[in-house]
């Protein structure tokens, strides 16, 4: 699936910059003219995925995120969430609903959130490496548009 445009956005692991993601990404997937719940459904799985990165891949520091966004043919929007920080040990442990290894506020359900709002959803990590989520989702096309 060939990259018909693209960028990549990085920023520091810090809480304001999930507002941003998923702005960003919101943004750079209006060119796909989406419905606007395809651009809720885009921005949900993005703040999920960035607070994933936020809250657990850095619990004590300030590490670097990194968020690829792609046009691929097919009128398909690709987003890589990139951390370089503790991994997960187990993922299917933690793709299953209401697990999460964070505090007692955490419901558990981003990865299934993630899931639900996007056509493709694949996580791959290592302990200690960091942890890359990559989601897909194919907006429809509207009349008028080919």
């Amino acid at each position: 699936m060939k990259a018909e445009n693209y960028t990549t956005v990085e920023f520091p692991s810090r809480s304001a910059n999930e507002g941003f993601a998923r702005t960003a990404a919101a943004c750079f997937a209006a060119q796909l003219d989406p419905t606007l719940d395809e651009i809720n459904d885009i921005k949900t799985a993005v703040s999920e995925a960035v607070t994933n990165a936020i809250v657990h891949a850095y619990p004590d520091s300030i590490g670097k995120v990194v968020m690829k966004l792609r046009l691929r043919d097919q009128h398909t929007l690709e987003i890589v969430i990139r951390d370089w920080g503790v991994g997960i040990p187990d993922v299917e442990q933690a793709r299953q609903p209401l697990y999460t290894t964070g505090s007692e506020e955490r419901s558990g359900m981003g990865f299934t959130i993630m899931e639900s709002f996007m056509d493709t959803l694949r996580v791959r990590s290592q302990p200690g490496k960091g942890t890359t989520v990559t989601m897909r989702k194919r907006v429809s096309l509207r009349l008028g548009q080919q």
